[in-house]
């Protein structure tokens, strides 16, 4: 393993603390759910061979700990985090590489189109943009379910109605500093499945993204917002080793896959 750094950036309302390891092209690792920067520990490691790779902890997760209540803006609150987090580490007109999985690629995609002249790179793992489906009513009343579930009858209970859009398999284990899955069920599941990408925006910079599944999760609900995202950009869905949390189970070919779309020609920035 590359020498690990670690610190801690204060934000408006939070304090993000942050990991960085190896040297080269700066890539962003943006993790999703209840995930800290302990679920990229092993691809991180593996990527630091090439990349100066930086983890981090979403405000509210484990070490990055509020100064205040939970922002009512969830995803513009995270996109402007990680927007700051970059400001800190990159430097001047550096070209910007982006990994994120889950919610971690809804917060991917809004960077993308806020800031579309920093990003070399974006791809975005199986985002929980259920509001793209046809079916998306139905889905909206389930995490409502699910919410309900958590309040009446608490993590546990939530957490297995929620595998149903995993399969109906329960959730691996998964390295993390602390367990948020109560912070996840109170502030991040809902705002985080009723976001809708903005197509139309995304189109305009479709020629950096790259949407991304599992091999896995191909018949998974999780599954279906990455295809349905990649047929309406006109862009081939690519698939990585491992189910929706293939970066932790199989980190070894997940980081040579990406590689390998990090390595390919992009555009130019300007």
């Amino acid at each position: 393993m590359d020498t690990l750094q670690s610190g801690t950036l204060t934000v408006s309302g939070a304090r993000l603390y942050f990991e960085v390891r190896g040297t080269g092209p700066l890539l962003l690792l943006i993790p999703g759910g209840a995930s800290d920067a302990e679920v990229f520990r092993d691809l991180a490691d593996e990527l630091a061979a090439h990349h100066r790779v930086v983890t981090y902890d979403p405000r509210g997760i484990s070490r990055s700990l509020l100064d205040g209540p939970p922002p009512e803006s969830w995803l513009d609150t995270q996109a402007d985090d990680a927007a700051r987090l970059l400001d800190h580490l990159a430097t001047a007109d550096e070209p910007l590489r982006v990994f994120g999985s889950c919610s971690g690629a809804l917060i991917a995609l809004a960077l993308t189109v806020r800031h579309p002249q920093r990003f070399r790179l974006v791809v975005a793992h199986e985002p929980p943009a259920m509001g793209l489906l046809p079916d998306a009513a139905q889905h909206s009343a389930f995490f409502d379910e699910v919410h309900a579930t958590f309040r009446r009858e608490g993590v546990p209970a939530a957490l297995d109605k929620l595998r149903a859009v995993f399969g109906g398999r329960p959730a691996p284990p998964l390295p993390e500093a602390t367990d948020n899955s109560e912070f996840f069920l109170s502030h991040v599941m809902l705002p985080s499945t009723r976001c809708v990408p903005d197509v139309n925006a995304l189109a305009a910079v479709a020629d950096r993204l790259v949407m991304a599944g599992g091999q896995g999760s191909r018949t998974h609900d999780v599954h279906r917002p990455a295809a349905v995202l990649a047929n309406r950009l006109g862009r081939e869905l690519a698939e990585f080793p491992g189910g929706h949390a293939g970066y932790a189970r199989h980190p070894a070919p997940f980081a040579a896959q990406l590689e390998a779309i990090l390595a390919a020609p992009q555009p130019s920035l300007g």
